[in-house]
């Protein structure tokens, strides 16, 4: 495996694993904000997700009336990416399809991952090119895994959202499957606590929200902010007690229950056109403040 590529912006540093385009380690005004990687909690800190969100019908995804064995959040995070461009603050990595991606997922494609590092503040962009004949259908997603709790507070933590959000989130039945029913949140309003145990049967998945921003709040007079592009959906998980909450901006999600079609009629997903591009992005911001507010 790669070793770790190191940006550097005003004190502040991040780390990337070119395999995966691994978002390893961010350090942002004093504060480690990626957890500690433990192989026997879960052996990863910030997967890439392409060319699909979530979970498939029995590990298969069908083009063209084929079936292809494209499972858990695509195959990005499982390849290892070419340094596209690369400055103090800045990493551009790229992956083209090869033999292995085709019998995935039978599609020409480029697709970029960018990393900028500003003082407090990294951005996280996704771009993908349909290099193919063909209309390319896709998803994507980012899935770093941020320490809870967060710049060592014990006070209560909660996402707060932009905007007043639906509580009630699809189940996520047997095989990683979206159900039809839904379960409640302890959203009230625009703010959500956290504490482990409402994670305790798998993800939080908010679909189609309001809100194009978010932040993660311990409590204690600091928050992360999440500012969204082109990410409609944003899904919530850890491994309950483990010290991390993976905050996950997605542009699709996981089959549903009742759905046994093409890939390109699955819900959620984006369908490019030859020679299109389209991009998706997240800002990580961390600020300290006088109160929690």
């Amino acid at each position: 495996m790669s070793d770790a590529i190191l940006l550097e912006a005003d004190g502040d540093t991040a780390e990337i694993l070119p395999f995966g385009a691994e978002l390893s380690a961010w350090r942002a005004d004093g504060v480690d904000m990626i957890w500690a990687k433990d192989p026997k909690i879960w052996d990863q800190t910030a997967p890439i997700l392409f060319p699909i969100v979530g979970w498939t019908r029995d590990g298969q995804v069908r083009v063209d009336g084929k079936s292809f064995p494209l499972a858990l959040h695509g195959f990005a995070w499982k390849k290892c990416f070419e340094i596209a461009e690369r400055r103090a603050d800045y990493l551009r990595l790229v992956l083209f399809d090869d033999a292995e991606t085709h019998a995935l997922y039978p599609f020409a494609f480029r697709f970029e991952v960018e990393f900028k590092l500003n003082k407090g503040a990294l951005d996280n962009n996704l771009i993908v090119t349909n290099a193919d004949a063909r209309p390319l259908p896709y998803a994507c997603g980012l899935h770093p895994a941020f320490r809870w709790p967060l710049a060592g507070s014990t006070a209560e933590h909660a996402i707060i959202f932009e905007l007043d959000e639906n509580p009630d989130v699809p189940v996520i039945g047997p095989g990683g499957l979206f159900m039809k029913e839904t379960k409640r949140t302890p959203l009230a309003g625009a703010r959500m606590p956290l504490e482990p145990s409402i994670f305790a049967h798998d993800a939080l998945c908010f679909l189609n929200m309001r809100s194009q921003s978010l932040a993660f709040d311990n409590g204690a007079g600091a928050r992360l902010r999440v500012a969204l592009e082109n990410f409609p959906h944003i899904g919530f998980w850890t491994l309950p007690p483990a010290p991390y909450l993976c905050i996950e901006p997605w542009s699709g999600y996981g089959d549903p229950v009742d759905f046994h079609g093409d890939l390109y009629e699955k819900p959620s997903m984006r369908i490019l056109q030859p020679g299109e591009s389209a991009r998706h992005g997240a800002s990580f911001a961390f600020e300290r403040r006088g109160s929690s507010g």
